[in-house]
């Protein structure tokens, strides 16, 4: 009896989901509608539209409320797809239409998305958003994952009445990958962001305890005998830049063209060809004090649009692609001075092909090219001057494997070559990730393994890191448990980013979190986490740590949140800069509180302050940040931030010799002020400022100095400072303003101003405005370049000669 029971019972079940599975039938049109936002083309009117929406945020139950009904309709041709959203609000004078620029989702203004997957594999979407001030955005989602560096060129308009607002899209097919068949199996969800009453709504119901918001979209029929255009676009850019330093002007006039071509509905190729990033927005340089080098993330368009394949692995960093040399000034004799040191390699070209099969199969082929560099390097005793290759002619490779299934779990494997000519370092790194759940999305394992291999002065050296998470991932209450592992060799440091190796590490970590607002929260989450860690060679332990983080949102939607932590004894083996040494470090606990409030006000700001303090040790941190921000009206904002950070009797390393390593006991100081500000006139045009200015000082005023001992203790001694200063007062400033204008479809122009001074020097003593009198002194470099590319599409050209013929 209970067998016959078990599977009636299956089968409501799944009769009760495919109930709630809408779906969604697509039209073939042969007269596309006019993308203007008002819904009154001929193709509209004759589609019946799907509505009754469902609650995503903050409640997760039930239909939305009538009032704010929400229907949407889908055509498409042998061009494009078409989507026609009707967005009822009771309240059309009230809705927020704060203006922003594109892929600027945070703005307050409601948001339409559509979220398309064309091979309706429950993982990957491509999305499309449109504000309703008309603001446009695209980006890329891959098991949640979402990527707005993700750029294509479509159409969406808005336009407004007495009932509402309304979305109009048009999505060229160059803006999709999708299989070669007959009949395409496509599905889709939408999203509806309703500001003023902090409601967010979905087409197909999401059940935020089980599974990825990708699983839940709904099948889209008739998409059958899609016969699309060539897919082959143009972007060809020219640049002016005029740019002064200490009484030296130069000017610079470049051009150049990027390409994308479809090298099949599901392949495309992008390629760069002399490539100039001078506009690229500058990096928030600090005063690094610690053993690993500093990083910044990626800015440059070529490399951060479409690359979620190349990062499967995680070990692909793609600023190791024309940024600094491999030789560094500290590489030359100690008499030899280079009169001109290069910022960063030029790239020649790059390309990169990417695409995934119907069976789900991702391929990715990246491939650049930069240029050989050498500096002119005087000998100040003989006066002698000769040319040293600081960086020879490079080819660097990525290639990867990405196979997804069962419509939440992928395998990859990646491969990263670097090949530098002629006798300089060359570097290989192969990476097999997973990411498996179960089919009742229970349960989740997830890790990669990798291998590295170096050649260089020292022959082949191999290593490897291995990572293996378990967890569950359903319901409200979810826990983890995972291992670390590099040993002594591991090094992807030339195409890829690790800032150590040598550990061997776990972590067990549970939550608590809830999925449907209460009375009193609209969200509240619950976090511990347990860290062991230790070397791999000498197996020894170096910290235990546990840490309690939690999350409140309120109905009102204001937030506050934060964390403690202990930290017990550390022994760093890293701090030391030498091999076999380390120090240790008194244990310690911290924590921090934040609050933000409504960004739908106009005045609104968040607030951090943390701490820091040893147990049986001096060191004491102090850490406040505060960033109230004003909106003057839809069109004109601005962001202000300040950072004071103080850490007092800490202790670091100043220098070592062949036998002993040297530290000293200082106080750091540092103040960050920062300023964001946009004034748009629509969503095509705006005037933006941003501002930095950083600075921090070193100070050993205190004169206690250390010899490290090899328990890790510190004796004190007299140290010399008159040949190594540590005391340090750093101050960097940057300034950009620009004005962008989208005069086109994926074709902008941007002149932009932007000034920076910096100063570091041994005055640590010093106050703030002090140091800022001081930095004004230096030289400031001034910039003005002006950029305009224009989008091309192959299909336009191919139209106009016929029209000519």
């Amino acid at each position: 009896m209970r067998q016959p029971l078990l599977l009636l019972l299956l089968l409501i079940s799944a009769h009760s989901f495919s109930q709630s599975t809408k779906s969604l039938q697509a039209i073939k049109i042969s007269e596309a509608p006019i993308i203007d936002g008002i819904l009154n083309d001929n193709v509209w009117e004759n589609i019946d539209p799907s509505g009754n929406f469902y609650n995503l945020e903050p409640s997760n139950e039930g239909l939305a409320r009538d009032s704010h009904k929400t229907e949407v309709k889908l055509a498409y041709d042998d061009k494009a797809v078409y989507v026609a959203a009707y967005l009822y609000d009771p309240n059309p004078d009230n809705i927020a239409s704060q203006f922003s620029q594109r892929d600027d989702t945070n703005a307050q203004a409601d948001i339409f998305t559509v979220a398309l997957n064309t091979y309706n594999d429950g993982i990957n979407e491509t999305r499309f958003f449109v504000t309703s001030a008309g603001t446009i955005a695209d980006s890329r989602v891959s098991q949640n994952r979402q990527d707005f560096n993700f750029n294509v060129v479509f159409q969406a308009r808005v336009s407004r009445d007495k009932n509402g607002w309304y979305a109009e899209f048009k999505i060229p097919y160059n803006a999709l990958r999708f299989p070669e068949i007959e009949v395409q199996d496509w599905s889709i969800n939408f999203y509806r962001r309703v500001v003023n009453i902090n409601e967010t709504y979905t087409w197909n119901r999401i059940d935020k305890e089980v599974g990825r918001e990708t699983q839940y979209n709904g099948p889209v029929y008739g998409v059958r005998d899609i016969n699309p255009p060539t897919r082959l676009t143009f972007y060809p850019f020219a640049q002016g830049v005029v740019s002064s330093f200490d009484g030296e002007t130069i000017t610079n006039l470049s051009a150049g063209l990027d390409i994308k071509y479809g090298l099949s509905d599901s392949f495309t190729l992008d390629a760069t060809l002399i490539p100039d990033f001078g506009q690229t927005a500058f990096d928030e340089v600090t005063l690094n004090l610690g053993p690993f080098e500093q990083t910044f993330g990626e800015r440059r368009q070529f490399f951060t649009e479409g690359t979620e394949l190349f990062n499967k692995g995680g070990i692909f960093f793609s600023r190791r692609i024309g940024g600094k040399a491999t030789i560094s000034e500290n590489d030359f004799e100690e008499n030899e001075d280079v009169n001109e040191y290069p910022k960063r390699v030029n790239l020649l070209n790059a390309i990169k092909i990417s695409g995934r099969t119907k069976d789900n199969l991702g391929i990715g082929i990246l491939n650049t090219i930069t240029e050989n560099t050498a500096v002119l390097v005087t000998d100040t005793i003989t006066g002698v001057v000769r040319e040293v290759v600081i960086e020879p002619l490079t080819n660097y490779n990525v290639f990867v494997l990405d196979q997804q299934f069962n419509g939440n779990s992928s395998i990859s494997l990646t491969n990263t070559n670097v090949t530098r000519d002629g006798h300089f370092r060359d570097g290989n790194a192969t990476a097999l990730a997973f990411d498996v759940s179960d089919s009742g999305n229970r349960y989740n394992v997830s890790g990669r393994g990798i291998v590295s291999n170096v050649n260089g002065n020292e022959g082949n050296i191999s290593g490897f890191r291995s990572e293996l998470d378990l967890a569950s991932i359903k319901g409200k209450f979810r826990y983890r448990v995972g291992h670390d592992f590099a040993n002594t060799t591991y090094d992807i440091n030339d195409l890829g980013l690790s800032r150590r190796n040598n550990y061997n590490n776990f972590v067990a970590a549970a939550s608590y979190e809830i999925f449907d607002a209460t009375k009193t929260f609209n969200k509240y989450r619950f976090n511990f986490t347990y860290r062991h860690e230790r070397l791999y060679d000498p197996s020894v332990q170096t910290e235990d740590s546990y840490r309690f983080n939690y999350f409140f949102s309120l109905p009102s939607r204001d937030a506050f949140g934060g964390f403690f932590d202990y930290r017990s004894e550390r022994q760093d083996y890293f701090e030391p800069r030498v091999d076999g040494k380390f120090v240790t470090f008194a244990n310690n606990v911290g924590g921090n509180a934040f609050i933000s409030t409504d960004y739908r006000r106009k005045i609104a700001f968040d607030i951090n302050i943390g701490f820091r303090n040893e147990f049986d040790g001096p060191q004491r941190q102090l850490f406040l940040e505060f960033s109230p921000r004003y909106r003057f009206s839809d069109n004109f904002a601005v962001v202000v931030n300040s950072e004071l950070a103080n850490r007092n009797n800490q202790f670091g390393y100043i220098d070592n010799t062949d036998t002993d390593v040297f530290f000293g006991q200082r106080d750091i100081k540092a103040l960050e002020n920062s300023i964001r500000g946009s004034y748009n006139f629509d969503p095509y045009k705006a005037i933006d400022l941003r501002f930095r200015n950083f600075w921090t000082v070193v100070d050993y005023s205190d004169d206690i100095y250390f010899k490290l001992n090899d328990n890790g203790t510190r004796t004190i001694i007299e140290y010399d400072t008159s040949d190594n200063n540590p005391n340090t007062n750093f101050n960097i400033w940057n300034l950009d303003i620009s004005y962008r204008w989208r005069f086109a479809p994926g074709s902008e122009a941007t002149l932009l101003y932007r000034n920076q001074i910096f100063k570091s020097d041994e005055q640590a003593t010093i106050d703030y405005t002090q140091s800022l009198g001081n930095l004004f002194e230096e030289a400031i470099q001034h910039t003005v370049s002006l950029r305009v590319s224009y989008f091309i599409d192959y299909n336009n050209i191919k139209y106009l000669f016929k029209k000519d013929s």
